[in-house]
């Protein structure tokens, strides 16, 4: 049953999607709190009553994209507990990332990120723990599922989880980052460039690749 969200919330929410508009059309400096108002239709007080200041409402802007995007991934990429192929299941796991993650939203969002990160350390922190590192916490996981039923071969899980998480998201994110929005993975891209991240994967950690060097 869906419950119907408070006045108080709706107008958190109504100045979090005002905020992100303008901090990501105008940048941190560009984007005036009177702005963020008018856009949300409150008054400034109303916006510094829910947040107390402009970094900190940047800061929540930050955390809220970031982590929108990775509930729908792990909504719709269930924790492998049964003896599903992994290839399938890391099939599944890349190409809805790069789906997901691979937006003009998320992009500029990284880039006005990197472009603050000197002055806000935490929203790096912020966009790391909530994006790459809840990713791979995620494959850590399915890794030692996946490691008991013989279908991976890896000593150090992280680093496996993380080599994978950059295989797949490593160049289409850095082409992105630097060409910009033109430049970003189309949908129907996405199966080639998860297919062949789990190919490679495999090849070095499947349960035949050390058998074979």
């Amino acid at each position: 049953m869906t419950v119907a969200k408070t006045r108080q919330e709706r107008t958190r929410d109504a100045i979090l999607d005002a905020a992100a508009a303008l901090f990501l059309r105008n940048g941190f400096l560009g984007a005036s709190m009177d702005e963020i108002a008018a856009v949300a239709d409150v008054s400034k007080q109303t916006v510094y009553a829910h947040f107390h200041s402009k970094e900190a409402l940047f800061l929540d802007v930050v955390r809220g994209l970031t982590g929108v995007a990775g509930d729908v991934h792990q909504e719709q990429v269930t924790e492998p507990l049964d003896d599903r192929p992994i290839a399938d299941y890391l099939q599944e796991f890349a190409e809805l990332q790069l789906t997901i993650v691979m937006t003009p939203k998320l992009m500029q969002l990284r880039r006005l990120v990197i472009g603050e990160v000197e002055r806000f350390p935490e929203l790096g922190k912020a966009l790391h723990a909530l994006g790459p590192q809840r990713s791979i916490n995620r494959l850590s996981r399915a890794f030692a599922h996946y490691r008991k039923l013989g279908q991976l071969e890896a000593d150090d899980l992280e680093a496996a989880a993380s080599f994978f998480n950059w295989l797949v998201m490593g160049g289409p994110v850095n082409d992105a980052m630097l060409l910009g929005d033109a430049a970003i993975m189309p949908a129907e891209a996405c199966r080639g460039q998860a297919a062949e991240s789990v190919r490679i994967f495999l090849a070095a950690f499947g349960p035949r690749a050390k058998h074979q060097a």
